[in-house]
């Protein structure tokens, strides 16, 4: 039976964010032979804005607020590839750590416990995969959005689900995203202009 490959839409599901970010591979030595093989990096940083899409000339951001990840559940995050391979690191064996400091999410992969892991590990430090991708769900009413900057804040993570390393992020989830932000801008303007609507008629009524 031929497997069937996952289309793009599979696997980046519409119901989480993902945001992309550059990885690195390291090795260290195992005592009596062999290597340990690691990848880490930066996840995300805390208060810097990222710019999502641009619409009309408008440049649309989301910065991570540095208290988001202080009740999100992470008690089983995963390594893989492509959000959809197969797992080959996860906090809850210990092969993938997860560390909140001020500057933002840091995480650390060790890959050669599986034959995939290996393979991934050589193919990011031949440079040929150097991104990763986290994917998670915003609590509700965990984010806010101010209009006059363009700029939604996350503040607060339900759950992180995954980390991933991606090669090229054909899936243009950050379009997804900034586009709900242009919605969203609408609907309060929307709301401005029906409240400045409703006034008018009142004034008319007692004037």
């Amino acid at each position: 039976m031929t497997k069937k490959t996952k289309t793009m839409d599979e696997i980046f599901r519409k119901d989480r964010d993902y945001r992309f970010f550059e990885i690195e591979a390291r090795s260290a030595d195992i005592e009596g032979g062999g290597e340990e093989l690691y990848v880490e990096g930066y996840a995300l940083t805390f208060n810097e804005p990222t710019v999502l899409w641009e619409y009309d000339g408008v440049e649309y951001k989301e910065q991570i607020d540095a208290r988001a990840f202080a009740e999100a559940d992470m008690s089983d995050v995963i390594f893989n590839y492509n959000h959809g391979g197969k797992v080959v690191a996860r906090t809850r064996n210990q092969t993938l750590s997860l560390t909140i400091d001020n500057h933002g999410l840091y995480i650390r992969a060790r890959l050669d416990g599986t034959d995939e892991g290996r393979k991934l590990y050589q193919e990011i430090r031949g440079g040929y995969i150097d991104r990763m991708s986290f994917s998670w769900v915003t609590a509700s009413n965990g984010s806010d959005y101010d209009a006059t900057n363009h700029m939604r804040t996350v503040r607060k993570v339900k759950k992180l689900y995954d980390v991933s390393a991606v090669d090229i992020p054909a899936y243009d989830t950050t379009s997804i995203s900034a586009r709900s932000l242009v919605a969203a801008e609408e609907k309060i303007k929307q709301a401005a202009q029906a409240a400045e609507k409703r006034k008018r008629l009142l004034l008319k009524t007692f004037c």
